[in-house]
C-alpha cells in the first residue's frame, strides 16, 4: 500500500506548495490517485506565514480526502494559546519562545504589548474556521505497514493507548529504541540533516523552522524514496 508523507512545516507555505508540487508529480508518474497524503505536524511557528499553512491545508482537506493532517506539539500549543487555556509552555509561546512570535504576526497581531491584549487580538484576528481545522486534527493515522505520528511513540505501549503527551513530545525514549514496534513508525519532531530511515522509524523532520527543506516521501510498504524535483532518490 502506498502512502505520502510530509515532515514539519513551521509556517513555510513556499516549502509546503512544493512538497505538493513533488507528491503530485510522483502520483502522476505511478498513476495512484487514492493514496493518502500524511502531514505530520507543527504547522505553525518559526516561519513566515504560519496563518497562510493553515488556509491552504484547511482548503486543501476540505476539497481532497487524501489530504490528512495531524496535530503536533507546536499545533497543540497554539491551539491553548488560541483557547487560553492553561499550559505549562503558553507564557513562554507568548514571550516569543519556540517560534510563538512568528505565529503570532502572521495572523497581523502585534507582539510587542501585553500578553492580555496580544489573547484579545487574536481573538478577533484567528477565523473562526481556523479554530475548528486546529480543534479538529487528530493525534495519529495508520495506514497500510505504517503509524503515523508527530513525534513517535511510547515502545511497548500498544497504538490504540498512547497518551497525547507522546505522540507530540516524545524524544529519547522513542528515538534510541531500535525494536520494530510493529508497525513503520513515520514521524517528525526531532530536526535531522536529512531524512532517516531507521528501519523501525522513519524522521522526516529536516529543519523547515531552521532554514531546511519541507521534505516528502513516498512509502510503499515499509519503504521509503525522498521525493525531489528530478523524482524519487531512495533512502
Amino acid at each position: 500500500m502506498r502512502s505520502y508523507a510530509i515532515g514539519d512545516i513551521h509556517g513555510h507555505l513556499d516549502k509546503l506548495k512544493a512538497a505538493h508540487a513533488r507528491v503530485a508529480a510522483d502520483q502522476a508518474r505511478v498513476g495512484d490517485v487514492d493514496a493518502p497524503l500524511v502531514h505530520l505536524g507543527d504547522l505553525v511557528d518559526r516561519g513566515p506565514d504560519s496563518a497562510g499553512v493553515i488556509e491552504y491545508l484547511a482548503r486543501a482537506q476540505e476539497t481532497d480526502p487524501r489530504i490528512v493532517v495531524l496535530k503536533g506539539n507546536h499545533d497543540a500549543l497554539f491551539e491553548a494559546v488560541l483557547t487560553h487555556e492553561p499550559d505549562p509552555y503558553a507564557s513562554h509561546y507568548m514571550s516569543g519562545g519556540m517560534g510563538g512570535g512568528a505565529t503570532i504576526r502572521s495572523y497581523g497581531v502585534d507582539t510587542d504589548q501585553p500578553a492580555e491584549a496580544i489573547y484579545a487580538a487574536l481573538a478577533r484576528a484567528v477565523p473562526d474556521h481556523h479554530r475548528a481545522f486546529l480543534a479538529a486534527l487528530p493525534y495519529s493515522f495508520a495506514y497500510g505497514s505504517c503509524f503515523f505520528a508527530h513525534a513517535g511513540i511510547r515502545p511497548g505501549v500498544p497504538f490504540e493507548a498512547q497518551t497525547v503527551e507522546d505522540l507530540t513530545w516524545i524524544r529519547y525514549e522513542f528515538l534510541d529504541d531500535t525494536r520494530d514496534h510493529g508497525a513503520l513508525i513515520v514521524h517528525g519532531h526531532t530536526p535531522v540533516d536529512h531524512v532517516e530511515h531507521h528501519g523501525n522509524r522513519l524522521n522526516l523532520d529536516t529543519g523547515a523552522g531552521f532554514g531546511g527543506p519541507v521534505s516528502a516521501v513516498a512509502i510503499e510498504g515499509r519503504e521509503a524514496w525522498l521525493l525531489t524535483d528530478d523524482g524519487r532518490v531512495p533512502i
